[in-house]
């Protein structure tokens, strides 16, 4: 759990997914299209992938792809980001990050 956190804590935004997730590669898109880069982590090819899935899955997250960390804290996954995008406040918690720049 330390590991993913950390990784988490390593960038404005960090994503962690699946390389066949198209709720993961939507949510990236998403992201990007407010001029964020996320920090991608592709759990089914990372060396370490299955021990940060569990970690992940211990952390609240389920499924445990896509899990979203914004801020260096976990917001959680495409339900929650999609929450935050509908309300109009994923933009501001992407501006407060200093993921993006207005």
């Amino acid at each position: 759990m330390d590991m993913v956190m950390k990784l988490g804590a390593s960038s404005s935004v960090v994503i962690f997914t699946k390389s066949s997730c198209c709720i993961s590669h939507s949510i990236e898109t998403l992201i990007r299209s407010f001029g964020a880069n996320p920090t991608i982590y592709e759990l089914d090819t990372h060396p370490n992938g299955k021990q940060m899935e569990k970690a992940l899955m211990e952390l609240g997250c389920q499924p445990s792809v896509p899990a979203i960390f914004i801020g260096k804290e976990l917001v959680g996954g495409a339900n929650e980001i999609m929450s935050l995008n509908v309300r109009g406040k994923l933009k501001q918690l992407l501006i407060r990050a200093n993921a993006i720049w207005v």
